[in-house]
C-alpha cells in the first residue's frame, strides 16, 4: 500500500494539508486571541457604563458586574480624565500590558504564541478603544488562565477540523488518482506484459485509450514501438527462412560451379583467339562465383570471412569488373569510363572489393538502362588523407527516397523497382570489415556518387 504510487500519493497530501492548515492555525489563534480580549472590553465597557448611570450601585452588584466582564478593574477615559470605574483585589501584581489600538499581525501572532507556551497564570494589563466612541480610552485588568484554556480549546477544535479536512481531501484524490492515472497505468503494464508473451502477434499490440493526454501519448509511443517490434520479428523469421534457402542453392550452385571450372582447362587449350582471350575472363568469373557461393553460405552462419588483405593492382580489378558488365549493356547506349591510375595499388581483399565495385556498378547500370535513356558510369581513384578513395558515379535518375532513408539496410527498399537493398548492404558491410566506409555522397535527378574508402594503415 505505501509502496504504491496511489498510497504515496496519499500520504503526502495528507502531510501538505496538514502543514496548510497549520500555516493557517497560528493566525487563527492569534485572532482568537485578540477577539477574547476586545470582548473582555467591550463587556467592560457595558459594565462601567452600568455604574456611571447610577453612582449608588452597591459593592456587591459591582463585584457581580465585574465577575460578568471576567475582569478585574476596569479604568475609563472620558474627556481627557483616567477615572477608575470598577475595581476589585487583584490576585497578583500585572505582569505584562498590551495595547491593541495600534497593535499588528505580527505582533498579536508573537503575543498569541507566548501565552500557548506560558502555562503560568498571570494577571495582565489590556488597553483598548471603547467601543461605539464611548471614551478616549478603555483599560482592564485580568488573569491569563481562562484566555490560555480558552486559545488552546480552539486550537484543538482547528486540528481536528484540519484533520478531518485533510482525511477527506486525501480520501478524494486517492480515488481520483487511482481512478485516473493508476488504473490507466496498470492497463498499459498489463498491455506490455500480454505483449511480452508473444510479440509476434499482433493482435496484442496496445490501442490507446486513455483519457490523460499524458498518459495517451505514452500508450502511442508504446504502439508505435510494439508495432515496429512485430515487423522487425516477422522480418527476421523471413530472413531467417530466406537465409537458410540461400544457404541451401549456394551450396548446390558452389557444387555446379566446381564441376565447371572442370570443363576450363579444355577451353584454355582452344586455338581459336576470342576463345583465348575470353577463357582467363571466364575463369576469373567461375572463381568468383565459387567464391560468393562459399562466402554466402559463411553469411548464412553468421560468419562473413574477414578479408584477406593484399596487395594488387587496383586498375586491373577495375578494369574486370567493366569488362562484365560490358556483356550485360549489349547494344544499349551506355559508356563506361575509368580514371584510375595505372600503377595504383591498394591493400585489399580483392574478392571482396570486385563484389563491391561490381555491386554499385550493376546498380548504377541497372538504374540508367531502366530509363531508356543513354548514360554514363565512371570509376575513379586516388589517394586522399591516408586512405584509398574510389569513386563511382552515374548520370542516371538518382536514388528513390525511400532507399536514401534505408541506405544500406537490406529488403528496406532497393534502389530500383522491385529491388531487394541487398547489394548496397552487402557492399556496406565489406567495406566496414576493411575498417572503410561506403558513403553516398549525393544523389539527384543528375545522378548518383558512391565514395569507397579503405584506410591505409598497416602499409609498410
Amino acid at each position: 500500500m505505501l509502496n504504491s504510487l496511489s498510497g504515496r500519493f496519499l500520504i503526502l497530501t495528507i502531510i501538505f494539508v496538514m502543514l496548510a492548515e497549520v500555516m493557517i492555525f497560528v493566525p487563527s489563534v492569534a485572532r482568537y486571541r485578540e477577539d477574547f480580549l476586545l470582548n473582555r472590553l467591550e463587556r467592560a465597557q457595558i459594565a462601567s457604563l452600568a455604574l456611571l448611570a447610577d453612582d449608588m450601585i452597591d459593592t456587591e452588584l459591582e463585584a457581580e458586574l465585574l465577575l460578568n466582564a471576567g475582569v478585574f478593574n476596569v479604568v475609563l477615559r472620558r474627556d481627557e480624565l483616567r477615572q477608575l470605574v470598577l475595581s476589585s483585589p487583584m490576585p497578583s501584581e500585572v505582569a505584562q500590558t498590551f495595547d491593541l489600538r495600534e497593535a499588528t499581525a505580527l505582533t498579536l501572532i508573537k503575543d498569541a504564541m507566548a501565552r500557548l507556551i506560558n502555562p503560568e497564570d498571570e494577571t495582565i494589563r489590556v488597553i483598548g478603544n471603547p467601543f461605539r466612541d464611548g471614551g478616549l480610552l478603555i483599560e482592564i485588568t485580568l488573569d491569563t488562565r481562562e484566555l490560555r484554556m480558552a486559545m488552546i480549546d480552539y486550537g484543538l477544535r482547528i486540528l481536528v477540523l484540519s484533520a478531518v479536512i485533510s482525511i477527506v481531501t486525501a480520501s478524494l484524490l486517492f480515488l481520483a488518482v487511482r481512478v485516473l492515472l493508476v488504473k490507466p497505468i496498470k492497463g498499459v503494464v498489463g498491455h506490455m506484459q500480454s505483449y511480452a508473451k508473444a510479440p509476434e502477434d499482433a493482435r496484442r499490440i496496445i490501442q490507446p485509450s486513455a483519457r490523460v493526454t499524458e498518459l495517451r501519448d505514452a500508450e502511442k509511443a508504446l504502439q508505435s514501438l510494439q508495432t515496429q517490434l512485430t515487423q522487425a520479428l516477422k522480418q527476421k523469421e523471413r530472413l531467417a527462412q530466406l537465409g537458410g534457402a540461400v544457404a541451401r542453392v549456394s551450396h548446390d550452385l558452389r557444387n555446379i560451379l566446381t564441376s565447371a571450372q572442370l570443363f576450363t582447362d579444355r577451353i584454355e587449350m582452344s586455338e581459336d583467339p576470342a576463345v583465348k582471350r575470353m577463357a582467363p575472363k571466364l575463369v576469373n568469373s567461375i572463381t568468383r562465383a565459387v567464391s560468393l557461393c562459399e562466402s554466402t553460405l559463411a553469411f548464412g552462419r553468421a560468419e562473413e570471412p574477414a578479408p584477406t588483405l593484399t596487395l594488387f593492382n587496383l586498375a586491373q580489378l577495375v578494369s574486370d569488373v567493366l569488362d562484365s558488365e560490358r556483356l550485360a549493356i549489349g547494344d544499349f547506349d551506355l559508356s563506361l569510363s575509368v580514371d584510375v591510375p595505372g600503377n595504383l595499388m591498394v591493400r585489399a581483399d580483392p574478392e571482396q572489393l570486385y563484389r563491391v565495385v561490381s555491386n554499385l556498378v550493376r546498380n548504377a547500370r541497372q538504374a540508367i538502362t531502366g530509363t531508356g535513356q543513354p548514360g554514363e558510369i565512371n570509376v575513379a581513384a586516388k589517394i586522399c588523407d591516408e586512405a584509398w578513395c574510389i569513386d563511382i558515379t552515374d548520370t542516371g535518375p538518382g536514388l528513390p527516397p525511400k532507399a536514401v532513408e534505408h541506405l544500406f539496410q537490406p529488403f528496406q527498399g532497393g534502389a530500383r523497382k522491385g529491388g531487394s537493398g541487398l547489394g548496397l548492404a552487402i557492399a556496406e558491410e565489406l567495406v566496414r570489415g576493411h575498417g572503410g566506409t561506403l558513403t553516398l555522397v549525393n544523389t539527384d535527378e543528375t545522378g548518383t556518387a558512391f565514395r569507397i574508402r579503405l584506410p591505409m594503415g598497416g602499409l609498410g
